[in-house]
């Protein structure tokens, strides 16, 4: 059911493989609204930012905190560990608050640092 779910989410059917395969994964979903409240171009804006130029930002929040991201319209899908979640979603509530990518991506990479070393 979890295979399922998550491929209908839109992740690739490798990753929602990895669902079944490991105990630790989990899929956590919001919405760009339940972390702030807007309309139009600021709500496409702030889609755009977590997505980036590319899908550079998105991709470099997947790399950092080894979790796998799918941004549907306003929908945000996020498959990883738990810890994982918690530190990606971090990072793309602050990309959509408006916190410059920049700090963002300095802030992840030395929460990164320290997941590695804790390993």
């Amino acid at each position: 059911a979890d295979f399922v779910a998550a491929f209908a989410l839109g992740f690739e059917v490798a990753d929602a493989l990895a669902l079944l395969r490991l105990e630790d994964l989990f899929v956590d979903s919001f919405e760009v609204k339940d972390v702030k409240i807007l309309r139009g171009d600021h709500l496409s804006r702030a889609v755009g930012r977590v997505a980036g130029a590319d899908g550079k930002t998105r991709f470099a929040i997947e790399n950092a905190t080894r979790t796998r991201i799918v941004v549907a319209n306003t929908h945000i899908h996020i498959l990883g560990s738990a810890s994982n979640i918690k530190v990606a979603r971090d990072a793309i509530c602050d990309l959509i608050i408006g916190a410059p990518p920049g700090k963002v991506y300095n802030r992840m990479r030395t929460v990164a640092k320290r997941l590695q070393s804790r390993l």
